[in-house]
């Protein structure tokens, strides 16, 4: 683990995460009136979460989490964005949703939660999380030691395709998980990029500065991923890949259809894998 690389991006999350949300209005209404983030990608992978102990690592602002609790689970959201964890739970109070917010590097968090003895059903993380991730075994050892027997590990992320594709869709290797690069331009506003897509509740324009801190980024493969999982103990029940990300704008050209689903550009195989999930659990 590179606690460093870590507390690095916290300061890029911190500073971009006002600025999604500066997008993004009445939040709170949109979920107390029945609205949520959630898309059918996890909600299939997750099944029914009535009843369930949900754990939602690298929850961000809680949108998601709160929207699963929604849905009759009982969650806990941590994160490592100080500015995310207080916008998450000023957006419990707001929209008397319930739901635990905690304000932790997913690695300090996951062995104390162990040696508490917590226990979740379902540990779930999506959109944009492993890409932080300094050590993949470790990170899945950590979740095997706070799922409780016959608990699943639901994970819905970007595609490492994307690993390889510059801005113009050309191949271009980026960052590996042995070779992390540091961006100086930081975490984007890829909120202002999507627009409605992602700000769900209605967008308004915002004019912010540039992010003035950099980050590290992992780019872990899916035979990382799955190797990490496998070797920790779980069991892979699921596993799926996706040719379309859903409601962010990751690169120019992508062409948007039904259901808020962005593609390839028309002049590339529409087959690409661009988001993959996968379901592991825990004998019980």
């Amino acid at each position: 683990m590179n606690s460093e690389h870590h507390q690095q991006n916290r300061r890029s999350w911190n500073y971009i995460t006002a600025v999604h949300n500066a997008h993004k209005l009445d939040q709170a209404a949109h979920l107390a009136g029945g609205g949520s983030t959630l898309f059918p990608e996890e909600l299939e992978l997750l099944g029914d979460v009535a009843g369930k102990r949900i754990v939602h690592l690298q929850c961000n602002s809680g949108q998601d989490t709160l929207s699963l609790a929604v849905l009759g689970a009982t969650l806990t959201g941590v994160d490592i964005s100080d500015e995310a964890i207080a916008f998450a739970r000023q957006l419990a109070a707001d929209s008397g949703i319930a739901a635990d917010f905690v304000r932790d590097d997913v690695f300090d968090w996951l062995p104390q939660a162990a040696a508490r003895g917590e226990q979740f059903d379902i540990v779930f993380s999506s959109y944009g999380a492993l890409c932080w991730l300094s050590d993949l075994v470790l990170w899945a050892k950590g979740v095997k030691s706070v799922l409780a027997p016959g608990g699943a590990l639901v994970l819905v992320d970007f595609h490492p395709l994307f690993n390889y594709l510059d801005d113009d869709w050309s191949l271009a290797r980026k960052a590996s998980g042995r070779a992390p690069v540091f961006y100086p331009e930081g975490v984007g506003d890829y909120v202002g990029m999507s627009g409605e897509l992602l700000a769900v509740s209605g967008y308004i324009e915002v004019d912010a500065p540039p992010n003035p801190h950099g980050v590290w980024e992992y780019g872990w493969n899916l035979a990382d991923i799955v190797t990490s999982v496998l070797e920790a103990g779980l069991q892979l029940t699921a596993l799926r890949e996706y040719p379309y990300t859903n409601g962010c704008l990751l690169l120019p050209g992508m062409q948007l259809k039904p259901d808020k689903r962005l593609y390839p550009p028309a002049d590339l195989p529409q087959d690409l894998p661009l988001l993959f999930g996968l379901r592991a659990t825990l004998a019980g």
